[in-house]
């Protein structure tokens, strides 16, 4: 059974989405508040997180960012009353998977959940005809595809979800270099054109938990004006 953590202060909003999770299997629970909200996606580690921008007490967008600075691995599906390009924007380079603006329909709603529920990485490149074997090994390096575990220097490395994807998708194809947008496409699972920075957001997390020199990359390479490839020569 999927955990979903509700972090919302419209109680309306709350049963609403409640009863369509349920639906789906998913056990829920929730939170109006944004430091009790996030003191419980630290504590319980639900796999999905609904977050609302604006909180009681603090943001949806600290929350967030205070989630991935903790390695919280949960997906996050933020939801905004805002227009304003700049919320997605930093939502999105916070960590956070995907967002809906207010109002949104409950197809929509549905739709966007169960495409992170079935966002695991060797499902989604099965779909899009791209094998990636189980275990790799990159000199000090490995990475379990089906544990979705990743080991530098005998230690465990803590990823979020899309950071894991995004050295799954490079690692199983070294020297192969994928645009930003490519990357959007694959990695978030739709249009996402005009975020492309994002990318760069989180490759650079990437590269800060991973490369022993930033300024010097081992494992992730830039390709110059066309975006990123993973080091073929390791």
């Amino acid at each position: 059974m999927r955990t979903v953590l509700i972090i919302e202060d419209d109680i309306e909003i709350v049963g609403l989405l409640g009863i369509h999770l349920k639906d789906l299997g998913c056990e829920v629970n929730y939170v109006q508040d944004g430091i009790a909200g996030l003191e419980m996606a630290v504590e319980t580690k639900p796999d999905l997180i609904i977050l609302d921008i604006t909180l009681p007490s603090m943001d949806g967008i600290e929350i967030c960012k205070s989630l991935r600075a903790q390695k919280c691995t949960s997906f996050i599906l933020m939801l905004t009353a805002r227009s304003e390009e700049l919320d997605k924007v930093l939502g999105l380079e916070m960590g956070a998977d995907d967002y809906l603006t207010k109002p949104f329909s409950i197809r929509e709603f549905i739709a966007r959940v169960k495409a992170l529920f079935r966002r695991g990485i060797s499902e989604k490149m099965e779909n899009k005809e791209i094998v990636i074997r189980s275990k790799m090994r990159f000199d000090n390096l490995s990475i379990d595809s089906e544990l979705r575990k990743v080991i530098l220097e005998g230690k465990k490395v803590d990823l979020s979800p899309k950071e894991y994807e995004l050295l799954g998708l490079l690692a199983a194809h070294p020297g192969k270099s994928y645009s930003r947008i490519q990357l959007l496409n694959l990695i978030w699972g739709y249009d996402f054109e005009g975020y492309e920075h994002t990318v760069n957001t989180h490759i650079n997390r990437l590269r800060a938990k991973i490369e022993p020199d930033m300024s010097n990359p081992k494992f992730i390479l830039t390709t110059w004006g066309v975006g990123y490839r993973f080091n073929e020569d390791l």
